[in-house]
């Protein structure tokens, strides 16, 4: 493989030009059809042949295309000491309604003062209008969106508090914003550190930025074509934008240690794109493995985000692989600082000596003298982080910003209403007595727990389906909300002649966590073997990869109990912004484990494979940990503080779905690259020494990927990678 990409580096730096006019084309192109192509991404999160989502599709049959659509809740309240039957509200509240009816989009608005809807509070102080649209959610367009709130807000000139909320009222997650440019400018200042050159460093970030362009631009034509959700696009732009700096950072470095040996620019590019260009298409594939294995669970919204973010991956490596290349032909010597041009060649990084000053070279002679006690601190504190990780708990019932418009009708819905009319469940009975079954069964469900009230039937225009709506006592995300969907399921499981189906958001949400907690293992076995069988290709070893991911389950355990900690417990809340606290979403924990799990291997290959290259170069296990070490971590450690500055930078202002996404894999990128990268695997690796290295007999038959590039010292490619005077200087 090395060989083969040295050779690809060397073909991008010789057509140079071409290979960057190339790129461009492909990033106007993707410009031009996102432009003319894209279409709308769905904010909803649901599986088909759930219980919830049949049921959906099933009201859309039995009551018209307005039963499935998406919907709002209107909310009005009369001034203090007056009611919304007063006569200058009431008509207030009939114009209301009337302009509702007539938005665009809309298919009905219904009347709160009309008896039968059921929809004024006791007290007669607040009511809300359902107003629901002909576009299932997801689909209410910007301008139908706007026109409700213009709606909502001329209708507070007559005097009455107007809020709306529902998911018609729901906006798509924002790409691009004010604190992710923080992230952004932070990690051209670590590139910057890193490279002692701001030039250099803004090349490194626009090659990123490049490839999520391209990456992004193609899920938005994608959006013509098929349904995605609505945070497919931020998350491949949140992962692709952290891989691709760090995927160039790695070739960059090796490039300028090429350089400073005594390589001309020509043979310091191939060499680099065949050693740190194997790592990163090992590394990138680990990821891509993580994310693309995203869809054996068969939930569609997840494959879609997998897939998705997995294409933005595969980008990223190729921009490495041949854009970069093509750029460092551009730059020449300038990618070396002024003072390193021309000076005398260094010597061979791989046979240096394991000694060294400055703090990580402190660090690692510390680290592995105290192994065992490394390895046990590392361990401990992790594992005491890991503690609220037990008590998580996922919904898909998302909370709006507190001073939203969506935030202040559901306020007033709770005071009037109770916090289960946040949350109503929706119960379809379909067959020849659907209405008798529905009436008769309407003592049972007001005997269960938790059920504060159960509206009258309401027939199907052909009588052959009935809806009840119950509210719960509870709010939506609250445990005791989620049981009385399963009690409901129980207790109409046996009705004779008629099939019962419990839906509604709260039941949607129940679905969604049940099939991701049944998921998740056959994912974790599937993505962890794949990913041990490439690393014991990568490393010739056994014990190497199982440290690595040993490693990995302790970073995903602290990252998910300190975003519990943070995002449901509420400490240090203040600190991302957070408005409020809750279960978190139900998409955090298995898209974390994924994502994560792929960083983590990237950490793994691109430190202990410099460790591998100077054991195979002659030196001892304590040696090769030491000298693997100094070479890699301080690139590590740039890598880490770019991941982590792009993740957190999602946090602050972050969609509320994106928002503890971002958090917990902000918090990984700390945990494992800082403390199982850099302490507990050189730790475990120098209590294991040459152990650590040891392949059984009957596996040596494996091919050797040879990340390191050992067969490139023995390539003609290297020596004579392009035409004498084509190379840049």
């Amino acid at each position: 493989m090395a060989v083969l990409l040295s050779r690809l580096g060397a073909l991008s730096h010789r057509h140079r030009l071409a290979v960057v006019g190339l790129w461009l084309v492909v990033l106007v192109g993707g410009g031009v059809g996102a432009a003319t192509l894209a279409g709308e991404t769905s904010s909803t999160f649901s599986i088909p042949g759930q219980e919830s989502t049949v049921a959906l599709d099933k009201i859309g049959e039995q009551f018209g295309a307005g039963g499935e659509g998406a919907t709002a809740r209107v909310v009005v309240q009369a001034p203090d000491g007056q009611t919304l039957t007063d006569g200058t509200n009431a008509a207030a509240v009939q114009e209301l309604v009337g302009t509702l009816g007539r938005l665009p989009g809309v298919v009905s608005a219904t009347d709160p003062l009309d008896p039968a809807a059921g929809a004024v509070n006791a007290d007669q102080t607040t009511g809300y209008s359902t107003v629901t649209y002909s576009g299932v959610p997801g689909e209410v367009t910007v301008a139908e969106q706007d026109a409700l709130l213009d709606a909502v807000a001329d209708a507070r000139d007559g005097g009455l508090t107007v809020e709306a909320t529902g998911d018609a009222t729901q906006e798509a997650p924002h790409v691009g914003g004010p604190t992710e440019v923080v992230g952004v400018v932070v990690a051209l200042i670590v590139l910057a550190v890193t490279y002692g050159s701001l030039a250099l460093a803004g090349m490194n970030l626009l090659t990123a930025v490049v490839g999520v362009g391209i990456g992004v631009l193609g899920i938005t034509i994608a959006t013509g074509f098929t349904d995605l959700s609505s945070t497919t696009p931020t998350l491949a732009a949140m992962l692709g934008l952290a891989v691709g700096i760090d995927y160039t950072l790695f070739i960059v470095t090796r490039h300028r240690q090429e350089l400073r040996r005594g390589s001309d620019v020509a043979t310091a590019v191939a060499t680099a794109v065949g050693t740190a260009g194997s790592a990163v298409v090992t590394a990138g594939l680990t990821v891509v493995i993580a994310l693309a294995g995203l869809s054996v669970v068969g939930i569609p919204f997840l494959t879609q985000m997998g897939l998705a973010a997995a294409a933005t991956i595969v980008v990223a490596v190729l921009i490495a692989l041949t854009l970069v290349p093509a750029v460092l032909g551009l730059l020449g010597q300038r990618a070396l600082p002024k003072k390193h041009r021309g000076a005398a060649p260094v010597g061979d990084e791989a046979t240096a000596p394991t000694g060294g000053r400055g703090l990580l070279a402190g660090w690692i002679a510390a680290v592995t003298r105290h192994r065992a006690l490394s390895l046990l601190l590392t361990v401990v504190a992790l594992g005491v982080v890991s503690v609220p990780f037990f008590s998580m708990q996922t919904t898909l019932v998302q909370t709006p910003a507190t001073d939203s418009t969506q935030a202040r009708a559901e306020q007033l819905l709770a005071d009037g209403f109770g916090e289960g009319s946040l949350g109503p469940i929706t119960v379809l009975f379909e067959g020849d007595s659907a209405v008798e079954a529905a009436t008769g069964a309407t003592g049972t469900i007001t005997g269960l727990d938790d059920v504060a009230q159960v509206s009258p039937a309401v027939p199907s225009p052909d009588g052959a389906a009935a809806l009840l709506t119950v509210v719960p006592e509870s709010g939506p995300t609250t445990q005791a909300t989620e049981q009385l969907v399963t009690d409901l399921r129980a207790a109409l499981a046996d009705l004779d002649g008629v099939d019962a189906y419990v839906t509604g958001q709260t039941a949607v949400s129940v679905d969604v966590a049940k099939s991701l907690d049944d998921a998740l293992p056959v994912y974790l076995v599937l993505v962890v073997g794949l990913a041990l069988v490439l690393l014991v290709l990568v490393f010739r070893s056994l014990l190497v990869p199982l440290v690595g991911v040993l490693g990995f389950l302790l970073t995903i355990g602290a990252a998910l109990g300190a975003t519990v900690a943070v995002f449901q417990w509420g400490w240090l809340a203040g600190a991302v912004n957070l408005d409020t606290t809750g279960p978190l979403i139900s998409l955090t924990p298995i898209l974390v484990i994924g994502i994560l799990f792929g960083l983590a291997m990237d950490y793994q290959i691109f430190l202990v494979s410099r460790m591998h290259e100077a054991h195979s170069h002659g030196a001892s296990p304590m040696d090769a940990v030491r000298t693997g070490f100094r070479q890699a971590a301080p690139v590590v450690v740039a890598a880490a503080l770019i991941m982590f500055s792009v993740f957190a930078g999602f946090v602050p202002a972050g969609d509320a779905t994106i928002k503890s996404i971002a958090f917990a894999l902000a918090a990984g990128i700390l945990f494992d690259a800082f403390v199982v990268r850099m302490v507990l695997v050189p730790a475990a690796l120098a209590l294991l020494g040459e152990r650590a290295w040891w392949l059984p007999r009957w596996l040596r038959w494996l091919p050797e990927l040879d990340v390191e590039g050992a067969a490139l010292e023995r390539s003609p490619a290297r020596r004579d990678p392009e035409p004498v005077g084509a190379g840049a200087r």
